[in-house]
């Protein structure tokens, strides 16, 4: 059974409940003196325990996506391919193996409502895939969101914009899709030509779980800006008929993952030319999930003033990109930030802004927050104009 699988958490909690069963009805037992009763009572306890700390793990797992197989749990990682391979011409799926971008497991995506079904031309598709890092050397778990339109025959070579939605920390991938509802609402405002169609990525935000990357190359520790800059990129253009040219990506994220949104905009406008974010802060720092994010040294305090968009605001090129913040005036500690980052904005940067009367820092807000976030993204993202090549009679595309 998969380390995400319903019948692995039904098993151990099963197992649980058992163990306190049996502990109740078996204590009077085990109640006299001696070694034997004393052993007896132990084992009981340390096994009922065991048992109900399994269960917990494994609901919090299940629910935040810490590890996403046993191999990573057992730090038994698969290393990236280093070639990038090339497909044809025909609709291409993650089910290839030795790319760049390799089909899973379910990854807990069996357990949301509201998938596309039926046929793909129709219906759309997701994809649950594992995105391999060429220059970070890491796996890590995504979900491809893929358009009817992309599976039909009038838009065979035609490229698609792409929405990269990142969960926050600690929560993991099936976040975005069960709480949040991504695809959902990306099927839905396609549906009804509020929105064009668009490949939507979902990944997390940290890269070497369960510590907290924040989207930072980690001097002497893990690129995370490099994967989200440059591997991920390259994954999905080696895969997936999407845009080449940086007007057609977007960062979308809530929380950490909106944090990590405007950070990859602001930093690489030449990779992500717009950014959503919803609940962000504005600052990374170091805390008990991140460790030392920008190394020791003289230069580590000016690794981390780069990683402050206040301070690139006001001591940087602007970027010429789009951001959508959204806050609540009530209920969310960092309303006073987002307005200030709103003020503080200037050209040929543009920054418009989703205010709430109230909210929190919750799936309750965020999703009166998300449809509007992504018809805001179908309007800044431009659909590209460059298409696929055509494959040649072997089935490889032409250069």
């Amino acid at each position: 059974m998969g380390l995400t699988s319903r019948a692995l958490e039904y098993v151990v909690l099963v197992t649980a409940v058992l163990c306190v069963v049996l502990t109740v009805w078996l204590w009077p037992l085990l109640a006299g003196r001696g070694l034997l009763p004393v052993l007896g009572r132990f084992v009981s306890i340390g096994v009922t325990q065991l048992a109900i700390v399994c269960a917990l793990a494994l609901g919090v797992n299940s629910a935040y996506e810490f590890y996403g197989s046993w191999d990573e749990l057992l730090g038994r990682n698969e290393q990236a391919p280093a070639p990038v391979i090339r497909h044809s011409g025909r609709d291409v799926t993650a089910g290839v193996r030795g790319g760049l971008v390799q089909a899973a497991g379910p990854q807990g995506l069996d357990r949301v409502p509201g998938l596309p079904t039926g046929p793909p031309e129709k219906a759309g598709r997701v994809e649950s895939v594992r995105i391999m890092g060429r220059r970070t050397r890491v796996v890590n778990p995504a979900f491809v969101y893929l358009p009817p339109q992309y599976f039909q025959r009038q838009f065979r070579r035609q490229r698609f914009p792409v929405v990269v939605a990142i969960s926050g920390y600690p929560g993991g991938i099936i976040n975005l899709a069960q709480y949040l509802r991504v695809p959902q609402t990306a099927g839905r405002l396609i549906s009804r030509n509020a929105m064009p169609p668009t490949v939507v990525v979902m990944v997390r935000p940290t890269i070497a779980p369960p510590r907290d990357t924040e989207c930072v190359d980690v001097p002497g520790g893990p690129q995370a800006e490099t994967f989200f800059t440059k591997d991920l990129p390259d994954a999905l253009k080696s895969t997936y008929r999407v845009g080449h040219d940086p007007s057609a990506w977007g960062a979308l994220g809530y929380s950490s993952g909106g944090t990590c949104a405007l950070q990859l905009a602001m930093r690489n406008p030449h990779v992500y030319t717009a950014a959503a974010a919803f609940s962000a802060d504005y600052r990374v720092r170091d805390d008990l999930t991140t460790g030392r994010l920008f190394g020791s040294g003289p230069r580590a305090a000016q690794r981390q003033r780069e990683h402050d968009l206040f301070w690139r605001l006001a001591h940087r090129p602007v970027p010429r990109i789009s951001v959508l913040v959204a806050s609540s005036k009530r209920g969310e500690g960092g309303y006073p930030d987002t307005m200030r980052f709103v003020r503080a904005a200037k050209p040929p940067m543009s920054v418009d802004s989703l205010i709430l009367p109230r909210g929190s820092h919750h799936f309750t807000t965020w999703r009166q927050e998300i449809t509007p976030a992504m018809k805001w993204m179908g309007t800044t993202l431009t659909f590209p104009q460059d298409v696929a090549p055509r494959p040649h009679k072997n089935g490889r595309p032409a250069s």
